[in-house]
């Protein structure tokens, strides 16, 4: 009986034996059928891939996955991205309104509530959580220009705070779920951090500045407000330590009005003082965290504006008499202002300046009197207005010049270096 059993499991292992050397053997063969291909070939293609299609590609293998997470990739995406518009669009709420605008779009299914994600990390039960009005609640959308050409982009992202600010592919909004909170959120990747609440201020005698200091690798939000006998005060936070720290803030008397988001170049957050008629910026350097002021090439008059040019700060001045544009730039703190261009073709007065494509170059324009776009093309000397999707961008609110990065704000993720 002993002797027909040994048999049995013998053959048995001899079978799984055959079937182990069988699957070695096929995915020997499938491995000689797919060619090797050394990852900083793999990177190079990943980083030509569409925003979404890139999002996708995570998961498609653990290799593709590291890679695409690696400071060295997220870094190269960065510095190849073009700039975009990003702004906030209203939600219509169907249950509320049935008879709404047909402009005003609905909420999606698969849209992420940037306040319901916040109240998940809080867990607070569902009976406590703060009433909040269902009207305003925003898309986080994005206006890309190309080749004349305007495309609404969509995150699938919504939220119900003022946009504040971006730095680097990350944005800074309002927490309406608490006072005085701030938020600061990828909408590419969706992570996101919340912020205590700084010094409680009405809206229209604050500004927030968000910038990064690339010698030490943090990001500081900068918030600035002023108290009723006209002192501004400032105080600043560290994504990393999310405390907030009283530093001096600018000389009594400098800065007269907030309506302006400062604008981030040369190591410095820059602050346009005035509505019209303004002789110089208040800027902080955002490294020693010191304010001083710079004086401007020509006084900077209502459609006037200063913006980021391709690492430079420049100033962008309206000439009536001449009818051309001027483009004046600043390339370091301490430096005097240089003409870098003028605009003689194709100038409407009300043209106000936006930001400074990245990559190309071309400096884009909104026209005060219609909300029409235009860009400037520096090698062809040549302004072209934007064809526009009907409808797709609103003419009013808050609208920043921004960048769609895969960037995180934790110093520790942008140390690892796990590419390697």
């Amino acid at each position: 009986m002993a002797k027909p059993m040994g048999n049995k499991m013998a053959s048995l292992l001899r079978l799984v034996e055959e079937r182990a050397l069988s699957k070695e053997e096929k995915k020997k063969q499938q491995e000689a059928l797919v060619p090797y291909l050394h990852k900083d070939f793999i990177s190079n293609i990943l980083i030509r891939l569409p925003l979404d299609a890139l999002q996708r590609s995570r998961f498609v293998c653990k290799p593709w996955y590291t890679i695409i997470n690696s400071p060295i990739f997220i870094d190269a995406h960065l510095r190849q991205s073009e700039s975009v518009l990003i702004f906030l669009s209203s939600i219509r709420q169907d249950n509320l309104y049935p008879f709404s605008l047909p402009s005003i779009p609905s909420e999606k299914p698969n849209t992420v509530s940037v306040e319901a994600k916040f109240l998940q990390s809080e867990s607070v039960p569902v009976l406590s959580q703060p009433n909040t009005n269902p009207t305003l609640k925003f898309f986080i959308q994005f206006l890309e220009i190309n080749d004349g050409k305007s495309k609404i982009g969509e995150y699938n992202l919504s939220c119900m705070g003022n946009l504040r600010a971006t730095c680097n592919g990350l944005i800074l909004l309002d927490n309406k779920l608490k006072k005085g909170g701030l938020i600061v959120v990828n909408p590419v990747t969706r992570k996101w951090i919340s912020l205590p609440p700084g010094t409680l201020c009405p809206p229209r005698k604050e500004a927030y500045g968000f910038a990064f200091i690339s010698a030490t690798g943090e990001y500081k939000v900068v918030h600035l407000f002023r108290d009723d006998l006209g002192f501004i005060s400032c105080e600043i936070l560290i994504l990393d330590t999310r405390i907030w720290r009283g530093v001096n803030g600018p000389s009594f008397g400098l800065l007269r009005w907030f309506g302006y988001m400062p604008v981030s170049a040369i190591g410095a957050l820059h602050w346009v003082p005035d509505i019209d008629d303004s002789d110089y910026l208040v800027s902080m350097e955002v490294g020693n965290e010191k304010f001083h002021t710079i004086n401007l090439p020509k006084s900077c008059r209502t459609h006037d504006r200063i913006v980021e040019m391709r690492g430079f700060l420049s100033l962008v001045s309206h000439d009536e008499e001449m009818n051309q544009i001027g483009i004046w730039i600043l390339k370091c703190l301490g430096e005097p202002w240089t003409k870098h261009h003028s605009i003689k073709m194709g100038c409407i007065l009300d043209m106000v300046p936006l930001f400074s494509s990245r990559i190309k170059g071309d400096m884009i324009f909104k026209r005060d009197e219609d909300g029409s776009f235009y860009a400037y093309d520096f090698q062809l000397q040549v302004m072209t207005k934007i064809e526009m999707e009907n409808g797709s961008f609103p003419l009013s609110g808050s609208h920043l010049p921004h960048v769609n990065s895969l960037v995180s704000w934790s110093s520790m993720e942008r140390s690892q270096n796990v590419f390697d």
